[in-house]
């Protein structure tokens, strides 16, 4: 049996469909985005590759030269073997390289303090500065296992899964978790930023196109990470008021109870709206305190700063009245010469004056 011969078009079909499929799972979203902070990210990425593409090209190039010009077959090739030293050489191999990392070094410095996540907008775009006296929308939010919980405090409303912010006006994230750290991340308005429980990251932006974009978790998480994926909607004015009065519309409430069972884990939830929030759920969420039997961070963090609780704290603690409001406060510290509970009777408060915990 004899093989019909391969067409010269068929491989180049065969060459370029090889060619592109490592590219079909890829994104343009990352360098072509709709946010402004993320443009200026992008714009950094490329100016990097530039400066490094200025020394990588040349080196490929000549390392080819070399190989092709000093060939055995090359009898015309100057041949000295004798040769050890340039200065003119040197000057081009070390200088050239040493040029290129101080632009970087400098690019590198000036875009870490620009694109600082914490730092406050100055522009909404390269040509637009930010009106003095507008006021960022702030976005609450939390990472649960697997979902995304967005909470309003503007608007006390939250949603689950979906996040809205209006074109065109700074956005203020703060940003936790309930368990395990996560990254919050969308590629079309901003770099990606963690989330971790117990403590507060924020991460400021502008979106200044509207569109549906995505968003997603970019540290893994656990079991549910791959689904734990929420829509951004960029909206223009009229259009986030009225997704907003369709949101209080859908009814719904999220309180701490409610929370609570929103909090365990499951995965591919589909978008949920409350149009009533508690106003103290995200910083009993940051505080670890949603649970109203357990102690807040805060507190905790009050009593370490006041002298901490040791082994016999409550004896080591007294009470006076300060604004008609009784408050208690350390008298004595437990030492190593009180292990076996021997405060010194000097320092030790009076049953009546001990503070009711």
């Amino acid at each position: 049996m004899s093989l019909a011969p391969v067409s010269s078009r068929s491989l180049q079909r065969l060459a370029q469909l090889l060619v592109t499929l490592p590219m079909t799972g890829c994104s343009t979203i990352v360098m072509k985005p709709f946010g402004d902070i993320a443009m200026q990210q992008s714009q950094l990425i490329v100016t990097a590759m530039v400066l490094m593409l200025l020394i990588v090209v040349p080196v490929i190039a000549l390392t080819l030269l070399f190989a092709w010009r000093y060939r055995s077959a090359n009898k015309a090739a100057t041949y000295t073997p004798e040769w050890d030293h340039s200065t003119r050489l040197e000057l081009l191999i070390w200088g050239a390289p040493l040029l290129i990392i101080i632009a970087l070094g400098a690019v590198t410095w000036i875009s870490t303090h620009k694109l600082d996540p914490y730092r406050p907008l100055e522009r909404l775009d390269a040509k637009r500065p930010l009106v003095e006296g507008v006021k960022p929308f702030v976005v609450e939010v939390v990472a649960l296992d697997w979902k995304w919980l967005f909470v309003y405090p503007e608007l006390g409303i939250a949603t689950v899964n979906e996040l809205a912010a209006p074109v065109d006006r700074p956005i203020e994230f703060k940003i936790t978790a309930s368990t395990v750290m996560n990254s919050f991340y969308i590629p079309a308005l901003a770099g990606q930023i963690y989330a971790m429980p117990g403590m507060q990251t924020q991460l400021h932006a502008v979106i200044n196109q509207a569109g549906v974009y995505d968003g997603f978790s970019a540290n893994y998480s656990g079991h549910g990470f791959s689904n734990m994926r929420f829509k951004f909607l960029g909206l223009s004015p009229a259009d986030f008021e009225s997704w907003v009065q369709a949101t209080k519309n859908a009814g719904g409430e999220l309180a701490r109870q409610n929370y609570l069972q929103l909090e365990q884990p499951s995965e591919r939830e589909p978008v949920r709206r409350y149009a009533n929030v508690d106003p103290s759920l995200y910083q009993a969420i940051l505080n670890r305190c949603v649970d109203s039997s357990k102690m807040c961070m805060g507190q905790m963090m009050a009593i370490d700063a006041a002298g901490g609780l040791g082994k016999g704290s409550i004896d080591g603690l007294s009470a006076k009245p300060w604004r008609d409001v009784q408050r208690s406060y350390v008298a004595a510290l437990c030492t190593p010469d009180n292990l076996n509970g021997d405060m010194p009777v000097a320092l030790r408060p009076t049953a009546a004056s001990r503070p009711k915990l």
